[in-house]
């Protein structure tokens, strides 16, 4: 048995192929047909309860008359939005409220709720009042006075070797004369 079962594969066949002209034709037929579309609707929104009442179309081949005509059965009832179907309408800048603020999330409020939280523990460290700032300036103290016992210590010994050099300066000129 081939490859591609009982209906045989595409490979024997002819292949046939859309001319450029046939695809422009296309394309300008869709375009006449979505300027139709919109036109259609624009003009029948103000009468769109007159239309409800009339009997459906006796042409339901094309879309057009499928969103013209009255719903029946449980179309009516349903109301049925696939988000895959119609395109994300996009807006205008006229369009946009710009003087409503914006709904933050969850995680932007949280966010700015940390950043002002790290701001004033960092005014409180810097005035002293938290406990690790006490910590810090407690343990600058005994830095500041280890450090100046240490140096007058270093002092003393200066001066004591001083002193020491001095005597034996003076126990020496002493001896010589």
């Amino acid at each position: 048995m081939p490859k591609g079962g009982k209906r045989g594969s595409h490979k024997g066949r002819m292949r046939t192929y859309t001319s450029p002209e046939e695809i422009d034709a296309q394309m300008k037929a869709e375009k006449e047909r979505k300027e139709q579309e919109a036109e259609g609707v624009e003009a029948a929104a103000p009468n769109d309860v007159a239309e409800e009442k009339l009997p459906a179309s006796g042409s339901e081949d094309s879309d057009d008359d499928d969103s013209m005509r009255k719903r029946t059965g449980t179309e009516g009832m349903i109301e049925i939005e696939n988000p895959n179907r119609i395109s994300q309408k996009s807006k205008k800048v006229t369009q946009i409220e710009l003087d409503e603020p914006r709904q933050l999330s969850r995680r932007e409020r949280e966010e700015i709720e940390k950043q002002r939280a790290k701001e004033r523990y960092m005014k409180l460290h810097l005035a002293g009042k938290t406990d690790q700032a006490k910590a810090d300036l407690a343990r600058l103290a005994i830095i500041r006075k280890q450090r100046e016992d240490a140096a007058k210590k270093k002092d003393e010994e200066k001066k004591a070797k001083v002193a020491a050099s001095a005597a034996t300066r003076g126990i020496n000129s002493l001896t010589l004369k």
